[in-house]
């Protein structure tokens, strides 16, 4: 009855180490995580700036096509102005009346060119108006965008920081909990976690089926469980199972720990 006793306790508490060991393990799946995925997110708000800076880029350069072209027009409206002079000077000296209507109508041409150019300067003014109206908002989101952008490298930093001192805490954990651990079942521990996506290679049974699986234990399996008295592998998901009364247990326990740490 004795030996009974000693053997459920042993069971219970290789459960506790290998949960605990669980816990931590899957905390520093999270952060390594976490640290890979940085790169990606600064790449991709960095390639988001860039992007809006080409836009800003060629929306400046269509702007000042814009103003070439006025000014190509308010040239055109000088020479037409200098021709209608010159024209006009001629009139004073003309002999008959071919070369009077020949002149007027150059006049006539000069000012329909005049008044054309015009036109064309009102609406280009329109349409650049309206284009810088978008170049300045365009300009704000840029900057709004540079700011998160140097806000959120910092808080990512600090992020970091903090986690790499967890890392070294947890670490430290991993391997105290791990030397717990009878060298075969460390083993089949780190084959488990190896050969599963989420690294999860204990698994609490919650609803009557390991976390992360569909697939249901058996009734009898699950009534071995509850009793504690060895420790069970899933037939599905080959994992090492354990009740969900006893691993809220040590996840509670785990989180005041690192609570007092962070303290």
């Amino acid at each position: 009855m004795v030996h009974k006793i000693q053997e459920a306790v042993t069971v219970i508490d290789k459960l506790r180490v290998l949960y605990n060991l669980q816990l931590i393990d899957s905390r520093i799946d999270e952060i390594r995580k976490f640290r890979g995925n940085i790169p990606m997110e600064i790449g991709s708000l960095e390639e988001e700036i860039s992007q809006m800076k080409k836009k800003l880029e060629n929306l400046h350069e269509d702007i000042l096509c814009i103003k070439e072209n006025i000014n190509k027009q308010s040239k055109n409206i000088k020479s037409s102005d200098i021709l209608i002079k010159k024209y006009e000077k001629q009139k004073d000296h003309i002999k008959n009346h071919k070369e009077l209507y020949s002149l007027d109508k150059e006049i006539d041409y000069q000012k329909l060119e005049i008044q054309l150019a015009k036109k064309k300067i009102k609406e280009l003014n329109v349409h650049i108006y309206k284009m810088e109206e978008i170049f300045k908002k365009k300009e704000d989101l840029l900057k709004n965008k540079e700011e998160h952008f140097f806000h959120k490298k910092k808080e990512l930093n600090n992020i970091c920081l903090e986690n790499d001192k967890e890392e070294k805490i947890l670490l430290e954990r991993s391997l105290c909990f791990s030397k717990k651990v009878d060298n075969g079942l460390l083993k089949t521990y780190r084959r488990i976690r190896n050969g599963v996506k989420n690294g999860v290679a204990v698994a609490p049974v919650q609803r009557g089926a390991p976390l992360g699986s569909y697939l249901a234990i058996t009734p009898q399996k699950y009534s071995e469980l509850i009793q504690r008295n060895k420790l069970l592998i899933d037939e599905h998901s080959g994992r090492i199972l354990i009740d969900a009364e006893l691993a809220e247990e040590e996840k509670k326990k785990s989180f005041v720990f690192f609570s007092k740490k962070k303290l």
